[in-house]
């Protein structure tokens, strides 16, 4: 667990209540502070900020947290509100509000997470860096999120008539392709097109504040990075190893999923498959955080992916699909 830092005496009283709260829910849940940032959607920085009360806690990352350690949200909530005020008393220390932009890590270069959670992990500790160390990907262009048109409601009538436009030229070129065999006698029997492919992964016309990527741009990237994990991913599939706990986790809004491995040992690795792809992560130091992920694979449904730890000793083990 974490060695706190002593809290300043000159913190507002609910202020200071309120982060005492925070790290006792963080010792009983026996996380550490870089599972909780994974598993909430908020950047260690932010966390280690938060906790130490040099800045206010977002409010989307006490909900989250809720969520993590099985606390009440309502009660929880109503002593953010109180902190909050608190805050105001005192005057805050970023100058902005709780899901403002803010210097999260302290060290005055102003970067900082937003409210929606989906922070980057630039800021993260070279500790917290060492026991993930992914698979190199293979390239993979970065997809950025398709502009809004300036009249939304019109796309679907769009969409429907260029589908129907692509049908009937289908249909024509069939037909005439017919016509063109049987005038020279070479082949009279009519030319089927054929079926149109499925997409591995259809990405989302337009993502939410935050998200980065959807479908194969988010093949061989860090999850956490690209926005698609906290809220956004839920796990579909999950195995154990003795004490080890393998997951497959997977985000609808980016249509990719990827392999977390939880209460492993320096030398253990996961990975994930789907479609023939793989992709791998690996304990490769002891510490307070046991718990590693491996980069993104494109899968419209969670379950079309499996993932697999190797221990130290050689055990495997993979989840069912």
């Amino acid at each position: 667990m974490p060695g706190w830092k002593a809290l300043s005496d000159e913190l507002d009283p609910d202020v200071r209540a309120f982060t005492e709260r925070l790290r006792r829910l963080i010792d009983r849940s026996g996380l550490g502070v870089t599972a909780v940032a994974e598993r909430t959607g908020h950047d260690r920085a932010t966390w280690d900020a938060c906790l130490d009360a040099r800045r206010p806690v977002p409010r989307s990352a006490v909900a989250a947290l809720a969520e993590v350690t099985g606390t009440d949200p309502g009660d929880l909530a109503a002593e953010w509100e109180r902190a909050e005020r608190g805050w105001s008393r005192s005057g805050r220390p970023d100058g902005g509000t709780a899901d403002a932009d803010a210097d999260a890590d302290g060290d005055g270069d102003g970067d900082g997470d937003g409210a929606d959670g989906a922070d980057d992990f630039d800021g993260l500790d070279d500790r917290t860096m060492q026991i993930r160390r992914f698979a190199a990907p293979d390239p993979a262009p970065v997809t950025s999120p398709p502009p809004h048109p300036p009249a939304a409601r019109r796309r679907p009538l769009l969409l429907y008539a260029a589908g129907t436009l692509g049908a009937l030229l289908v249909v024509t070129a069939a037909l005439l392709l017919v016509d063109l065999g049987g005038a020279d006698g070479t082949d009279d029997r009519a030319v089927t097109p054929p079926p149109p492919t499925t997409p591995t992964a259809a990405p989302s016309v337009s993502l939410p504040a935050g998200v980065k990527c959807a479908g194969s741009g988010c093949t061989g990237r860090d999850p956490e990075a690209m926005g698609c994990g906290g809220p956004l991913a839920t796990t579909v599939a999950r195995t154990r190893v003795g004490a080890v706990q393998v997951e497959v986790r997977h985000s609808a809004t980016c249509a990719a999923a990827w392999a977390r491995i939880s209460g492993a040992a320096p030398g253990d690795a996961v990975t994930v498959s789907a479609g023939g792809a793989t992709r791998r992560a690996e304990v490769v130091s002891a510490g307070a955080d046991t718990d590693a992920y491996t980069p993104m694979l494109a899968v419209v449904a969670g379950t079309d992916a499996t993932a697999c730890a190797t221990l130290a000793d050689g055990t495997e083990h993979c989840t069912a699909n």
